[in-house]
């Protein structure tokens, strides 16, 4: 399947995305999601928010996975419906091309599970938008105390279950799975982002740090744990990767030549010991130095710029934020 979208990606881009539409969701329906967690991946791929009306519960997820504001008047296209089941898109503005196969693929997993009616599993337990009662209640089914300390493990959609409860979810960021560690000794393999200790009714806080941490590792860092980041996390928190800050699209803009001199400018301890390490004369260095001050609207070497840089550098890599045109 892999090598087909690759091939598809190449000669017909439509078909390809197409394939990944369907990828998708049957990713999501293999790994037990429920209602929810097929409007939280509709939402993610189409970018708007995705809605579904069952057995006449009708229940509605943006981009983020949050419960939108009510808005009646809102458009209700694309829209597929079967004896006791309806789902849409919300979308102000033009559609996208891939608006058809997103709802026709939710339509089918909806249809699925009102058929085999398949239980909500461990994706409710960190589902911020469900009531913290219903979340406390959904603990019970593991065994747990809504006040037990437990954390929530970040890692790729096809890693491998751990003998615990986990699901793959719908992220900003993409198909991630999530796993409960209440040990604090649980060990997965490959790249993983760590949540933060919190209690168990309040998993989904732990779920979301887990997905910032899983963001930020790389191949030299391939654990992450979001409470290693501080206060950082909360600005974290707080990006939106659809409206990035002034100093995330600066630092888009920068070519690859450019970054590395930003970078190695903002660790060395002078612009001669950088010129060192790039291998490059002081007064090159001295001349990308007030280049760069120019295009960043700040110097990044006094301890405020730095400061602006480590900032805009951590938020750049939770998202691939393109060039301001």
């Amino acid at each position: 399947m892999h090598h087909l979208l690759g091939r598809l990606s190449t000669s017909d881009p439509e078909a390809g995305d197409s394939l990944r539409v369907v990828a998708y969701f049957d990713v999501l329906l293999a790994r037990g999601s429920g209602v929810d967690g097929l409007l939280r991946g509709a939402a993610v791929l189409a970018g708007c928010t995705a809605g579904a009306e069952t057995s006449g519960r009708v229940r509605r997820r943006d981009p983020d996975g949050k419960r939108p504001v009510e808005n009646p008047g809102a458009p209700r296209a694309p829209r597929r419906s079967g004896s006791d089941w309806a789902v849409w898109l919300e979308r102000d503005g033009p559609g996208s091309a891939l608006d058809e196969m997103i709802v026709e693929r939710l339509a089918f997993g909806v249809e699925l599970l009102e058929t085999h009616r398949t239980p909500t599993g461990f994706d409710a337990v960190i589902d911020e938008a469900r009531p913290l009662a219903e979340r406390a209640k959904r603990l019970a089914r593991f065994h747990l105390d809504p006040s037990t300390p437990v954390r929530i493990l970040a890692t790729a959609s096809d890693g491998p279950e751990l003998g615990v409860p986990s699901a793959v979810m719908p992220t900003r960021y993409g198909l991630l799975r999530a796993t409960l560690d209440v040990s604090g000794r649980l060990e997965t393999p490959g790249a993983t982002g760590i949540g933060p200790w919190v209690r168990a009714d309040h998993a989904p806080e732990s779920w979301e740090g887990a997905c910032i941490a899983f963001r930020l590792t790389d191949a030299n860092d391939p654990v992450v744990d979001a409470s290693d980041l501080g206060a950082l996390l909360m600005l974290l928190r707080t990006h939106d990767p659809q409206a990035p800050h002034k100093d995330v699209r600066a630092l888009a803009r920068l070519d690859d030549r450019s970054a590395h001199v930003l970078r190695t400018l903002v660790e060395a301890d002078s612009i001669r010991s950088a010129a060192a390490t790039l291998g490059m004369h002081h007064s090159s260095v001295q001349a990308r130095h007030e280049a760069l001050v120019e295009t960043l609207g700040y110097d990044p070497r006094t301890n405020i710029g730095r400061m602006r840089y480590i900032a805009a550098a951590l938020l750049q890599r939770l998202t691939d934020t393109p060039a301001e045109r």
